[in-house]
Formats: structure tokens, C-alpha cells, sequence
């Protein structure tokens, strides 16, 4: 495997605290990777391939050198309110970038906002088209920043809404900030929050966030003896972003060698796994929580809980995520505040002292362990979760659009958040094989009565398009999020599968146990 080498050398604050590895923790990649050990006192750094990023840094930074914060200057546009119910506001017409389940969510809470005039989505896919939910922009390519500032000045475009975490770690953000855009998510130097498991690692450590104890590798054989030090179960996973796969809980020594041997040795992730995290494992519940955050302030959204696993009874291997439900009963509000206390705040506040605020939406993914009953962080994401988002969405009720603005103005102090009471349940319907190996292009029938088998439900599409009849095709592995809500979360969990009933799709299949955790068993015995 080749791996290429981007050495600027800058100290970075976060080395000034010991901890265990043995790489540098501020070397995050997209496209490149090092393979060998550097100096402790360089900063490694790939070239994220900024188009027009010509930016100066001053010798104080961080990045000096590389590149500087995106600042976010508050006199670059009008001040925003934050009263979020408020329907005299100025209307703002909106761009969300993605084309998933997620950015479906997004644009259907956008769209719904009292001072949204339009939404654009780019690039959209065949369901958020087909729902009216936005307008699609299919050949806006959003890796180039011009073309999407470009776009925004001819649209107007008040507020960009970036969803996936691979235009993120790139720079987009960076560069729309720096031509006035007002844009929700973090530069492309904060979201090494998520594009470096060993950055998120060391901001852990320098900032006492409680989270699993953790080595860091290069080197397939260290790693290995590293491993049979600790035993199993552990935990192996992919330094740079993989698309959500990039993580295996190795229940036997022979499973983390192996893992090891993809990452490392068959460069099966490739640059993303030229690095890897070996980590103890945790045993307990696992729950999201999500915080918006302004750079300087955070508040939190509603829980919800994510079932990564492929098979009914939490089986096989993880997903980008087979359903999710909220709220989530095992976060109580005492270990909400302690999350937000311990690990959230502490994080915003550490990313800020090293001069990289962070904006956006913090993902975190917590255990909550089995012995203690207290949270840990197992890994931060830097956008909306996907299904996630999708059951937050359908309950949020304040206006997304205000308080996504006030997060990019730094405004997000005293803003507080409406949610619909009652639950919600989003059931993920994939293509056969998955998270393997599937087949694209089968037909999927009878979306519309799905959608009115019962009251609440919504269906987002994640990997759909048209076929030459205008029929709907699977495309993605995740292919749709079939969401309902209810007054409990029994109600929820009944209507999405009296959706599911409806839906005529031979070649895909779903988890008949979405929430059952919180649910009693009773609630499937129907569903086998």
C-alpha cells in the first residue's frame, strides 16, 4: 500500500500531556497517510487540496504553516434572532449539502421551519425530490467550493447546511465562511474531531474526557503483541474516516488480528486504515448524544439510540446504523447534564483553547458501562448521525433554520429547543448482503400507501433514484428509513412496521427489533 507524507513542522499544545501511542496525534488524512514514526515535536498533516484556499497563518496558531481556523466573523452577514418559533422572520432560503437518509431529514425540518423560503439540496437523490421536500441540484459538484459559492450568490442562499462528514473534512466549510456564507458545520481543521479517531484520543486525554483506554499504531506487529498483552474482547479501529465500517469489536485474538491485517496490511480501508486504535472494550449500553454548538457554547438535543449491528439481537457485523428511537430512556436528564459536563462542554471548551472552535453538531457516542453506570466517550462524529437524525427531526418543532443560524453567529446562548412529546422510531430497510456486498437497481413498490398505513410516518430515502419509468430503484445499501411517531414509543414502533408491511421490496430486508431495549419483549413477538 502507498501512503504519502505531508511534514510541517509546528508544535501543537495537545503533546504537552503524556499518554500512551506511539504517533503523532494531529495527523489526520483523506487521501494520504504516514507509516512511519515521527518526531514528537512535528505536526504531520495532509494536504486537504483546498480549492482557492489561500490563507495566511500567524505564527501563534496551531496550524502554523498549514492553514488557520476558519474564522467566523459575525459582522460578515445581518444578525440573526433566536427566537425560534417566530414566524416574522426574514424568510432564508437554504442549501443542504448530502444526498442520504440524513440530509432527507434535514431538508424536511428546514423546509418546515417558519423562516425558510426554499431548501436546496445538492445532490439530493430520487426520494427528497419526489416528496417536495427540496429541490434537487444533481450536478452541483460539492467538493468545489467555487462552484458552490457560485451557486449560492445566483440562489441567495442564506444558510448552508453541510451533512456528510467527507465535504467537511476537505475544507468546504472553510471556504464558504471565508466568502461570508453563513455555514452550520465545523472547518476542515475541527472536523479532525471525527476524521482522526487518534486526535479526538489526545484531546481526550489533554482535557481529562473520560473515555476507554486506547494505544495507537503503525506497525501490524506491535500492534498484534500489543494485543495479546490485553486480550480479548478488544477493539480495532480504523484511524481516518471508513464510512462507518472502519470499527470491529474483536471478541477473539485471531478477529483483532485480523482486523489488524485488513487495516494495516491489506489496506483494506485504504488511507483511513493506515493507522489504527486499539481499544478496551467497554461493556454496557451504547447511546448517541447529540450537542449543537456555536464555538464557544453547546446545548443539547433530545437522546436517541442507534442499533449498529446488522442482525435482530444486536448480531453480526456494525453498520452505518439499522434504526435509532427517541428519546432514549437509558439517558436519564442526571446523566444527560453529566454528559454535557464531563465530555461535551470540556470538548468545545478544549477545541476553543487550542484555537480551532468548533461549529456544528457534536455526534458523540457513548457507553454507558455496565459497572459504573457513568458514560464514556467511545468516538465523536462531526454531523447529524444517520438514522439518527431522522427520528430527531420528525420530533424537533423549534425552527431549524434560526437556530442553525444562530449556532454559525455564535448565538446559541439562552436558545432553547421544542420537541414534540410522544417518541419516534425509524426502521432502516437495506439491500440484501449488506453490509456487504448487494445488488443495485431493484424495484421498490407501494411507497405511498407505506406512508399511510398509519398516522406519523414518514419514509426517508437514503440510496434511491428513478428508473428509465420513473419507478423508484435501490441504489445504496442503506436504502430507506421507514420513521414514525407515536405518543409512546410502543405506538412508534407499531406504525413504522405497519409501514414496512406495505412496502413491496423482494431484495431488501430489515431488523424486527428496533428498540428493544426500551421495549418489552412482547412488542415482537408478531414481527418474526
Amino acid at each position: 500500500m502507498s501512503c504519502a507524507t505531508f511534514n510541517v513542522g509546528a508544535s501543537f499544545n495537545l503533546h504537552g500531556r503524556s499518554h500512551v501511542g506511539n504517533s503523532n496525534p494531529f495527523h489526520f488524512r483523506v487521501q494520504h497517510c504516514v507509516l512511519h514514526k515521527p518526531s514528537s515535536t512535528s505536526l504531520f498533516i495532509q494536504n486537504l487540496n483546498l480549492r482557492s484556499s489561500n490563507v495566511s497563518v500567524s505564527a501563534s496558531s496551531p496550524f502554523h504553516s498549514v492553514f488557520k481556523c476558519s474564522a467566523r466573523n459575525s459582522e460578515s452577514s445581518g444578525s440573526v434572532g433566536v427566537d425560534t418559533n417566530n414566524s416574522s422572520q426574514e424568510k432564508v432560503i437554504v442549501l443542504v449539502i448530502g444526498g442520504g437518509g440524513r440530509e432527507h431529514a434535514l431538508c424536511y425540518a428546514l423546509q418546515r421551519s417558519p423562516s425558510c423560503d426554499a431548501v436546496f439540496c445538492a445532490p439530493g437523490n430520487a426520494g427528497i425530490s419526489s416528496s417536495g421536500n427540496a429541490t434537487c441540484i444533481t450536478d452541483l459538484n460539492v467538493y468545489d467550493a467555487a462552484a458552490v459559492i457560485s451557486f449560492c450568490h445566483k440562489q441567495g442562499v442564506g444558510l448552508v447546511v453541510v451533512g456528510p462528514e467527507a465535504p467537511l473534512v476537505v475544507g468546504l466549510v472553510n471556504e464558504l465562511v471565508k466568502a461570508g456564507i453563513p455555514t452550520f458545520g465545523p472547518s476542515a481543521e475541527a472536523a479532525a474531531l471525527e476524521g482522526s479517531k487518534n486526535f479526538m484520543k489526545h484531546l481526550c486525554d489533554k482535557y481529562d474526557i473520560p473515555t476507554a483506554k486506547y494505544k495507537t499504531f503503525t506497525d501490524p506487529s506491535v500492534a498484534k503483541q500489543y494485543i495479546q498483552e490485553q486480550g480479548a474482547p478488544i477493539v480495532i479501529k480504523a484511524d481516518g474516516l471508513a464510512a462507518g465500517k472502519g470499527v470491529t469489536v474483536a471478541m477473539s485474538l485471531e478477529e483483532a488480528y485480523e482486523a489488524v491485517d485488513s487495516m494495516l496490511v491489506k489496506g483494506d480501508f485504504g488511507s483511513a486504515g493506515c493507522r489504527v486504535i486499539v481499544e478496551e472494550y467497554l461493556e454496557g449500553e451504547e447511546v448517541s448524544f447529540f450537542a449543537l454548538v456555536d464555538g464557544e457554547n453547546a446545548i443539547p438535543l433530545e437522546s436517541a439510540q442507534d442499533h449498529k449491528r446488522v442482525g435482530d439481537g444486536d448480531t453480526g457485523p456494525n453498520t452505518g446504523g439499522m434504526g435509532a428511537y427517541s428519546p432514549a430512556p437509558i439517558l436519564t436528564k442526571e446523566l444527560q447534564s453529566i454528559v454535557m459536563d464531563h465530555i461535551i462542554t470540556p470538548t468545545v471548551k478544549g477545541m476553543s483553547a487550542e484555537g480551532c472552535k468548533f461549529v456544528g453538531v457534536l455526534y458523540a457516542g457513548l457507553m454507558i458501562e455496565k459497572k459504573s453506570g457513568m458514560p464514556k466517550l467511545i468516538e465523536y462524529n462531526v454531523r447529524f448521525g444517520d438514522p439518527e437524525c431522522q427520528v430527531l427531526m420528525v420530533r424537533l418543532e423549534s425552527d431549524l433554520v434560526q437556530v442553525l443560524l444562530a449556532a454559525c453567529k455564535g448565538e446559541l446562548s439562552g436558545v432553547s429547543l421544542n420537541w414534540s412529546p410522544g417518541s419516534a422510531m425509524v426502521v432502516v430497510m437495506a439491500s440484501k448482503g449488506y453490509p456487504g456486498k448487494y445488488e443495485k437497481g431493484t424495484l421498490i413498490k407501494n411507497l405511498e400507501q407505506a406512508e399511510h398505513a398509519a398516522p406519523g410516518i414518514k419514509i426517508f430515502h437514503a440510496g434511491t433514484a428513478f428508473d428509465s419509468e420513473g419507478r423508484f430503484i435501490a441504489t445504496g445499501g442503506r436504502v430507506l428509513g421507514v420513521t414514525a411517531k407515536g405518543d409512546s414509543l410502543e405506538e412508534a414502533c407499531d406504525r413504522a412496521y405497519r409501514a414496512i408491511d406495505e412496502i413491496n421490496w423482494p431484495e431488501g430486508f430489515y431488523r424486527r427489533d428496533i428498540g428493544w431495549r426500551a421495549l418489552p419483549k412482547k412488542q415482537y413477538a408478531t414481527k418474526g
